[in-house]
């Protein structure tokens, strides 16, 4: 079975995937200057991304982010999941969406991934099929999320792409607009308090253009943002610009949130694309999914898949430049 398919046009953009994770290994865009760049941080070859499960580019299921103590309640039952981030459960589990390897077929622009998650795996309950499609249109990547299942859920998907505009140095120069008013707090180990914070006076606050950089090392960015106008319709939520390529980065979703993490655990232990050690701040991500531990807070949306329900999510990676 083959594993890697490209989306290419002619305008000369560019996106690889490979079956094993539906992980996008390549990302082309132009600067300024009409140059093509890879712009995510990955590996050269199939067997670096199975030894290093950094989640370079993957799909995250069955649930995103992370759920407290790997346990959940539905319908008056308490699910127990696989405890994958001390203990807590983390993007799936030991071995999630990041690590299964999807059927796909390739109709011209597009990429479609299934893939068929057990009853049980991880933890989970119910047999789930998950529907993924990569289309690249013009300067466009979009990602279409559909997901069905045989026996109520929790189902919550995302793509783990990290971005570096620029394709070499830190992120720290880049400039983040993101549309969000709040704010999930966290704990020591990154689970939800529970809060909606506002972003008013707080490092948090990107509604306007800043600097990744202003306040780090102190603020180690890892955190839900609660998206402004969310009525599950597609509308515009991130702006990241990069003043040296002058790449920027455009992200549209249905989703209520969004993760921006700052690269704050790669520490130089990685060696990715062409004999680049990935340190600190090498890559950013900017992942639309709901909120963390959402199942154990009535507060949140909802995850809960029903049987008979279909799940549906997009989410649009738009590239232009200055």
């Amino acid at each position: 079975m083959k594993n890697g398919y490209t989306l290419a046009n002619d305008l000369g953009f560019e996106a690889s995937i490979n079956t094993y994770g539906g992980t996008i290994t390549s990302l082309k865009a132009p600067d300024r200057h009409g140059i093509f760049g890879d712009i995510v941080l990955g590996f050269d070859t199939l067997d670096e991304y199975v030894r290093n499960p950094r989640y370079f580019g993957a799909l995250i299921g069955r649930h995103a982010n992370r759920i407290a103590g790997g346990k959940f309640l539905l319908n008056g039952v308490e699910y127990q999941l696989t405890k994958s981030d001390g203990a807590n459960h983390l993007h799936g589990g030991f071995k999630g969406f990041d690590k299964r390897v999807w059927s796909a077929r390739q109709d011209d622009n597009t990429l479609h991934l299934s893939y068929f998650s057990k009853d049980g795996e991880e933890g989970y309950p119910g047999n789930l099929t998950a529907l993924i499609d990569y289309t690249l249109r013009d300067n466009e990547l979009r990602i279409d999320y559909r997901a069905t299942t045989d026996r109520d859920t929790i189902c919550n998907l995302t793509n783990h792409s990290y971005f570096n505009l620029r394709g070499e140095g830190t992120i720290l120069d880049h400039e983040l607009t993101l549309n969000a008013g709040s704010f999930t707090p966290v704990s020591e180990d990154l689970i939800p308090t529970g809060e909606i914070g506002s972003v008013e006076g707080t490092p948090m606050d990107f509604r306007k253009p800043k600097v990744i950089g202003s306040h780090i090392p102190d603020v180690q960015y890892d955190h839900n943002f609660v998206l402004n106008d969310c009525h599950g319709s597609l509308r515009p939520v991130v702006r990241l610009y990069e003043p040296v390529s002058g790449r920027v980065l455009e992200i549209l979703t249905t989703e209520p949130g969004i993760q921006f993490y700052s690269g704050n655990f790669l520490d130089g232990s990685v060696v990715g694309k062409n004999g680049v050690v990935y340190e600190k701040y090498t890559g950013l991500c900017l992942e639309p999914q709901h909120f963390p531990d959402a199942p154990n807070h009535p507060n949140f949306p909802s995850t809960v898949l029903r049987r008979g329900e279909e799940y549906n999510q997009t989410t649009i990676f738009r590239f232009l430049s200055d």
